[in-house]
């Protein structure tokens, strides 16, 4: 996209000019954020001094893929669901399955997401979605107005661009009302944001929960809601009410995941008592959790899976959502073709991706393009061993990006994923986060807010 790249080399340009190579203004943006918490275990969330441009196009296209995206998901799980083989190729555990059986009361089974995309060149894909614990809810918007009212974005904006956010909290706090109020809530809702801090065990060097978590309390509460952020063993369930302490919760935004919850606690936890007795409103429902695997994608982009799916969510599946195997020593297909996977992934190093199923701290993503014969012949092996997804890698856009850290700006190459937010159904917002690889693993970077560019 022409105008992208001229605006981004316009960007770049203004920090040549000396108010900007003296960056105190650098600092004192980046203690701006520490102060409204935009950190993640004591390091701020974007070390970047360059938002990510979209143009209206993209967003367009974006948004018209997370609503078709939103729809199949909805149609795939209740196949999935209605089918014990195929639910068997997710990985779920048997309590996890258990949960997700449990009506949750409202429409949607996911309220809140978010989509790893792709944009580049004209062309997009899909390759994740985050349904239990999605970033940048809680932040875009926050950090999006800060980035407004730095000097150089004002600069670079007069007399030749327009920049514009895209969504905001309100449309999360309607996405949660909405939910509560399909559930028979009658009233504004009590609010318990449930994530795991420190003293559940969680690595967070910042000393406690994530910044999101917090944030997200805090947006709520401007818009007049009524929450608080609460780790999960602050609990408490009794009379069918679930509380902590004196504070009695109507609605619980979860941002902690089943199997979280599962090995530090069992199905006697409060919460997961609660939600079985229909006592209290879960938002996302525990049935979210198909969406948050992987093998999701395996089930996607299985043609003898989505096969009575309508004819124009297949279209969009093979256009759009990169080709997904659940790592495993068999015949499967590739396009028209049967393959012994094995091999395949071995003779097909470049183009793929091995990726853990469910993501954690402890299981790398190995990137085939970035590694050695050798190396990705051992990645193998562990994918064998361990619940891994092979997935056929789309071309990422790369951009230069301005980082700011210890004191010194440098310009470093990232691939850029956008990630917009879903919120039932319909997107609402992004935020885009920049990877670089090491040693043939993605390595996170920095996050950047998405802004709308267009001529003014």
């Amino acid at each position: 996209m022409a105008q992208l790249g001229d605006a981004i080399s316009r960007y770049h340009k203004l920090l040549e000019q000396p108010s900007y190579r003296d960056t105190a203004w650098a600092d004192q943006f980046q203690e701006q954020m520490r102060q409204q918490h935009l950190v993640d275990s004591g390091r701020l969330l974007a070390p970047v001094l360059r938002p990510h441009f979209v143009s209206r196009r993209q967003v367009d296209a974006l948004s018209r893929l997370s609503a078709q995206m939103a729809e199949i998901l909805e149609r795939l799980e209740a196949i999935a669901f209605a089918s014990p083989l195929l639910l068997s190729r997710l990985q779920m555990l048997p309590a996890e399955k258990m949960l997700a059986s449990v009506p949750h009361g409202y429409t949607r089974s996911g309220v809140a997401a978010s989509m790893d995309a792709n944009l580049r060149n004209g062309n997009l894909s899909v390759q994740g979605v985050d349904a239990c614990k999605p970033a940048g809810l809680g932040y875009s918007n926050l950090l999006a107005d800060l980035f407004l009212e730095l000097p150089i974005v004002k600069e670079f904006k007069r007399g030749r661009y327009k920049l514009s956010k895209l969504g905001g909290p309100k449309a999360l706090q309607q996405a949660i009302q909405s939910a509560y109020r399909q559930f028979g809530g009658k009233n504004k809702p009590a609010i318990a944001i449930v994530e795991l801090g420190q003293e559940s065990g969680a690595s967070t060097s910042g000393g406690g929960p994530s910044s999101e978590g917090l944030l997200l309390a805090e947006s709520l509460n401007q818009l007049g809601g009524n929450a608080r952020l609460i780790p999960p063993e602050l609990l408490e369930y009794s009379d069918s009410k679930l509380r902590s302490a004196e504070f009695q919760i109507d609605l619980v935004f979860r941002r902690v995941s089943t199997r979280e919850i599962l090995t530090r606690w069992d199905l006697s936890h409060p919460l997961l008592r609660a939600y079985r007795d229909g006592a209290v409103c879960v938002v996302n429902s525990f049935r979210s959790e198909f969406a948050q695997r992987r093998a999701l994608f395996d089930l996607l982009t299985d043609e003898a899976v989505t096969a009575h799916l309508p004819a124009a969510d297949r279209k969009l599946i093979r256009s759009s959502v990169s080709w997904t195997r659940i790592v495993s020593p068999r015949k499967t297909t590739h396009g028209d073709k049967q393959i012994d996977l094995p091999e395949f992934i071995l003779t097909q190093r470049e183009r793929l991706a091995l990726l853990p199923n469910e993501d954690s701290s402890d299981q790398r993503i190995y990137i085939g393009a970035e590694m050695t014969d050798s190396a990705w012949d051992r990645a193998l092996k562990l994918a064998l061993r361990s619940p891994y997804v092979v997935q056929e890698r789309t071309l990422s856009a790369r951009e230069s990006f301005p980082i700011f850290q210890y004191g010194e700006l440098k310009m470093k190459e990232a691939e850029v994923t956008v990630h917009p937010h879903v919120l039932n159904g319909e997107m609402s917002g992004a935020s885009a986060v920049l990877q670089t690889y090491l040693a043939g693993s993605a390595a996170h970077l920095a996050v950047a807010p998405v802004l709308l560019l267009e001529e003014a």
